[in-house]
């Protein structure tokens, strides 16, 4: 007769008492200033790649954060990825095209402050409607307005603008000839007639 065979292993035993090891983290040093700022072109640099693809401003965002975040990986761009609403605010200020540097100015940053209290999805065309204004620029078309919405229907960027006008943050006037004028209210700029 043979022996019974050897009861099998208490795998659940086993998994109880072993430790996991943990790696110890290694503290990456603080970047300096220098390297902020040329990270901060490098991911807009990319962010332009991104919207320069023909069909771009008609896809949706979190389409546009993956394929954002692939050419980050592409080009080894260090440091972690900006989450999905720091990708939005960028998203929106690329998308109303405005300057580097009138971007980093105190005006800028009020009407960022203002268009951060409007739903995500009509930020972008507030901030393309505020750059015309600071630039004392014709008010965008309805066709503009609607590729920052991110359609190519102008009936719904009329309705975005009826939006804004009831949430307090724009007035639409027109002027002698009928064209379109956008008032930032709460900030003393508008567009020239459009």
């Amino acid at each position: 007769r043979r022996p019974p065979p050897a009861p099998a292993p208490d795998i659940l035993a086993q998994l109880a008492q072993a430790r996991p090891t943990m790696p110890v983290p290694r503290a990456e040093p603080e970047p300096s200033a220098e390297e902020r700022a040329a990270r901060k072109r490098r991911l807009e640099e990319i962010l332009r790649q991104v919207l320069a693809e023909p069909e771009a401003a008609f896809r949706n965002t979190s389409v546009l954060y993956q394929d954002f975040l692939v050419r980050l990986r592409i080009h080894a761009v260090p440091g972690k990825p900006p989450e999905i609403p720091a990708f939005r605010r960028m998203l929106a200020v690329a998308r109303a095209g405005i300057s580097a540097e009138a971007a980093e100015g105190e005006e800028w940053q009020r009407i960022e402050a203002r268009a951060a209290s409007l739903p995500e999805d009509v930020q972008g065309v507030y901030l393309l409607l505020a750059r015309a204004a600071l630039e004392g620029a014709p008010c965008p078309s309805d066709e503009t307005i609607a590729q920052a919405y991110g359609t190519r229907s102008v009936g719904r960027a009329r309705r975005v603008l009826a939006y804004m006008e009831e949430q307090g943050a724009i007035v639409c006037r027109p002027d002698a000839q009928g064209r379109r004028i956008v008032a930032l209210v709460e900030l003393g700029h508008e567009t020239a007639p459009g």
